[in-house]
């Protein structure tokens, strides 16, 4: 009777162990650092075909050279700032933002002036360029979709019962900010074509 008693509680024991949170929070703040992983890996794939583009650009388009350096420029702050998922701050976040939405802001400008250029816009190295970077900019858009859902759902677990209580007990995370785009990647003035 005790030994089927034991097992009872055992059986119950480790049922209620399993959804409070025990394997899920862990998980979930493993979840946010591989999303987080995954933007800032799309991030640097669209550094690192910035200068392929830049250089076919250079070749058509020789007297835009204010726009080419500001391109190369937000290139080289975007790639200085960095996230370390262990102090991942709202602060930190905006930063980053901020500097990848420089960029944007830059390649659009750099998109603007190709319109100026027929010929560039014929040229097929131009052409596989635009498209690997419209296909980047699109994996960076999943991404971030992705790591906004992580974030969320690891916050939920550390804010609402009864796996919220397991955080408190043993893991004491904090609730994540949460990555926002909205003012980080708008652009405030459209850049002006002049033929």
């Amino acid at each position: 009777m005790t030994l089927l008693k034991n097992l009872l509680m055992t059986s119950v024991l480790m049922s209620t162990l399993a959804g409070c949170g025990i394997q899920s929070i862990p998980q979930g703040k493993n979840n946010v650092d591989a999303t987080l992983a995954e933007v800032t890996n799309q991030y640097k794939r669209r550094a690192d075909l910035i200068p392929n583009l830049v250089n076919v650009v250079k070749g058509y388009a020789k007297h835009e050279n204010q726009t080419l350096t500001q391109v190369i420029e937000a290139r080289s702050k975007a790639t200085q700032v960095t996230i370390d998922p262990t102090k991942m701050t709202a602060e930190n976040i905006q930063k980053y933002q901020q500097a990848q939405g420089q960029l944007s802001q830059a390649l659009g400008r750099l998109m603007m002036v190709s319109e100026q250029y027929p010929n560039l816009k014929a040229d097929q190295n131009f052409r596989e360029l635009q498209a690997q970077l419209e296909g980047t900019e699109n994996r960076i858009t999943v991404a971030r979709e992705r790591h906004i859902a992580a974030i969320q759902e690891f916050n939920n677990l550390v804010t609402v019962p009864p796996t919220s209580w397991t955080n408190s007990l043993m893991y004491h995370n904090e609730k994540l900010p949460q990555w926002s785009v909205a003012d980080a990647e708008k652009i405030v003035e459209p850049p002006k074509v002049e033929m």
